[in-house]
């Protein structure tokens, strides 16, 4: 295989790891990041979050909020391997950037916090990860705070999240009295003592007495686990030969790469403990691009099946990932090179909008700082300048060869404000910010009102839009008045029912008609739309059945109850007639929509809203008065965990009436309260509030 080449090294693709930092937010991603950096030279100076002065999080808005926004990609180098890594954001309102990266890693690195153990994000993130089948291994971090606990966090890992979890070392101490791990592979204890940044640690064959016997249990445990993974090892253990540590390692990592078992490992980021094993074992455990060898997609011509060997010798197949608009460069597109090779200066092929590309330049990543390079090789991932009309998701292959990678999709926006420019003169300024913005974040989403002449934003949530019109404030100059937050509702029907929609004009010379009949149902919640041609015989002419439905589909999008989109339904177009001369597109589009407005109306018309999936961590004596505003909320309480002197309580609450919810929370609960919510579905609105929302817009 063909060596990449960078300014300071050679590395060939085996020795390349493609690696994302995914969590909960606050279990000290950016900070385990900022480490890895520091101990591989990639900087000289240890960033602190609480400081501002981060690498990776080099947005103002993420140094003065304390959190990651954009997921931001680095290279640096261990032990003669290159390590590609992305930090990704924990808040859930930027799960895009968690998607998106995700779907480009070889490896993960999960972290989790010591004491509160599995949280509601990491559930998300993890099932993020299972989706696109990213192999990784875990840190339990913040193991000297008051409370952590390594054994009961595993236990969570295994239980709620329904992984094997392979525990690779043990805690010396435990809250403030953390000093190292013992590494169960080779019984060598780590102990980080005297130096405060972290870089000398000490590597000893002495395991503290105090903990001997439960080292050689966990050891017996952890021999046995990776004996049961693989058959050849299994032959030896259950002969009662002796394995040998590069027998263990080697089967490891195969059984890490085919993701039956998670490797775990323990440290404090912030005091500078236990990293440096991480960085071990994402190089041992954690695939190269060679170890994946092949990458699927589809051949958009044929629709068949197509296999891309992830070699520099195979067809260029790269996948762009996440745009970016750079103030020095314009738009930056990250993306994943996953065979053959890129020159800059060549042109690729854009398979999902069938057009040529030019790459001018392309660039090696350090956060927001770059390197230029001439040629990017397979298993890199790069910044492209040049491509116009790549979007997030987009394949760039060669002409002759294309394929079509598996597509990253999006959750739909729960929430969105009404936003207008300060000034007149700022109008068409305002557009175009809101489309670059929207071409960076596949869950923003910009719309204007028809009726009304407003612009609407919509997003994940409140922080996602607040950040949003921050960084058009900015970044790019743009000032605009933004109204209340508004919950995105949406409509359906509950029965089934019949209609027709007429569409008749006569005036001097050509007329108007358009006639067609349609049977409505409901679907299941989240399904969407379908549309059904069922129209026999030719009572509607086939290029007329297009029209019906983009009438259909403008009506639904309308919404007919009080004014929100149409959802979970299909709508069966199964007969009606046309006229020789007077039939028309526009006609036919008219009447699909008088034929949904008419029908919806006797089908049962319900308003439904976003239900939050909560998590609310309070303590002991505040649980009763949190509990009670919940109820006043129309919340409804899941269960209560007991963790150390504070309770986490689960629950479902409507998102209409969680507005402001932050402050409500920190005066109940004298500050010391905090919450974590995301979508989870959509639930029919009691008939009280519909009829409060009629008077509301009448």
């Amino acid at each position: 295989m063909a060596n990449i080449i960078t300014k300071d090294r050679v590395v060939t693709a085996d020795k390349i790891r493609n690696i994302g930092i995914i969590a909960h937010i606050d279990s000290g991603k950016t900070t385990t990041t900022e480490r890895i950096l520091f101990y591989t030279g990639r900087s000289y100076k240890i960033g602190d979050i609480d400081d501002g002065d981060t690498q990776m999080d080099w947005m103002d808005q993420e140094r003065e909020r304390g959190i990651t926004i954009v997921s931001a990609a680095t290279t640096t180098f261990w032990k003669d391997m290159r390590i590609n890594i992305i930090d990704t954001p924990g808040h859930v309102d930027f799960t895009a950037e968690v998607e998106r990266s995700l779907r480009v890693l070889d490896g993960g690195v999960m972290i989790f916090d010591a004491e509160e153990g599995v949280q509601s994000q990491s559930e998300t993130v993890w099932r993020q990860a299972d989706k696109y089948k990213v192999p990784r291994i875990c840190f339990i971090n913040k193991m000297d705070k008051i409370g952590a606990d390594f054994f009961r966090t595993v236990d969570d890992i295994r239980t709620r999240l329904g992984a094997k979890p392979a525990v690779m070392v043990y805690p010396i101490g435990a809250e403030s009295s953390f000093v190292g791990v013992v590494d169960l592979i080779t019984l060598q204890s780590y102990v980080w003592g005297e130096d405060e940044t972290g870089v000398k640690y000490k590597i000893s064959d002495e395991i503290p007495e105090n903990i001997k016997d439960d080292v050689m249990k966990k050891r017996a445990e952890l021999v046995e686990l990776i004996a049961e993974s693989d058959d050849a090892l299994l032959e030896k253990f259950l002969a009662g030969e002796e394995i040998s540590q590069e027998e263990l390692k080697a089967a490891l990592r195969r059984v890490t790469i085919a993701y039956k078992l998670v490797p775990i490992y323990a440290g404090t980021s912030l005091r500078n403990k236990g990293v440096q094993p991480i960085l071990d074992a994402i190089v041992d455990y954690l695939p190269s691009p060679e170890d994946l060898i092949e990458v699927h997609g589809i051949n958009p011509d044929t629709k068949e099946d197509e296999v891309r060997k992830l070699t520099n010798e195979e067809d260029l197949t790269a996948l762009a990932f996440k745009i970016q608009l750079d103030p020095h460069v314009g738009k930056l597109t990250y993306a994943r090179i996953y065979s053959g090779t890129l020159q800059s200066g060549s042109y690729v092929y854009n398979v999902n909008k069938r057009l040529r590309e030019r790459v001018g330049r392309i660039l090696l990543m350090h956060a927001n700082q770059r390197e230029e390079i001439d040629k990017a090789y397979a298993g890199e991932i790069v910044g492209l300048i040049g491509p116009k009309d790549t979007r997030t998701g987009d394949t760039l292959s060669v002409e002759n060869k294309p394929i079509i990678l598996e597509q990253i999709t999006f959750p739909d926006p729960v929430i969105s404000l009404a936003i207008e420019p300060k000034t007149k003169a700022d109008q068409e300024k305002l557009s175009y910010t809101l489309q670059r913005l929207s071409e960076e974040d596949p869950t923003f989403h910009v719309k204007v009102d028809q009726e009304t002449g407003q612009t609407i934003i919509s997003g994940m949530g409140e922080l996602h839009l607040e950040i949003l019109v921050d960084r058009m404030k900015r970044e790019m100059g743009m000032n605009a008045n933004v109204g209340k937050p508004q919950v995105a509702y949406r409509e359906t029907i509950s029965k089934n029912a019949e209609g027709e929609g007429k569409y008749i004009k006569q005036s001097g010379g050509h007329g108007q008609y358009g006639h067609c009949l349609i049977r409505i149902e409901p679907l299941g919640r989240g399904e969407g739309f379908k549309f059904v041609n069922a129209v026999k015989g030719g009572s509607i002419p086939s290029e007329f059945i297009p029209s019906v439905e983009k009438g259909v589909i403008e009506a639904l999008e309308k919404g007919i109850l009080l004014g929100f989109p149409l959802s979970d339904i299909q709508v069966t177009l199964y007969d009606g007639t046309y006229h020789d001369v007077d039939s028309s597109d526009m006609a036919f589009k008219i009447a699909g929509s008088m034929a949904i407005q008419e029908t919806a109306k006797r089908a049962g018309l319900v308003l439904l809203e976003p239900i939050m999936k909560m998590e609310i961590v309070v303590p002991d004596e505040f649980m009763g008065t949190t509990i009670g505003d919940l109820s006043s909320r129309r919340g409804k309480v899941l269960g209560t965990d007991k963790r150390g002197n504070v309770t986490v309580i689960k629950a479902y609450a409507p998102l209409a009436e969680m507005s402001g919810y932050a402050t409500t929370i920190r005066s109940l609960t004298q500050g010391r309260g905090f919450f974590y919510m995301e979508p989870s579905h959509y639930e029919e609105v009691p008939q009280n509030i519909v009829s409060k929302l009629q008077s509301e817009r009448s």
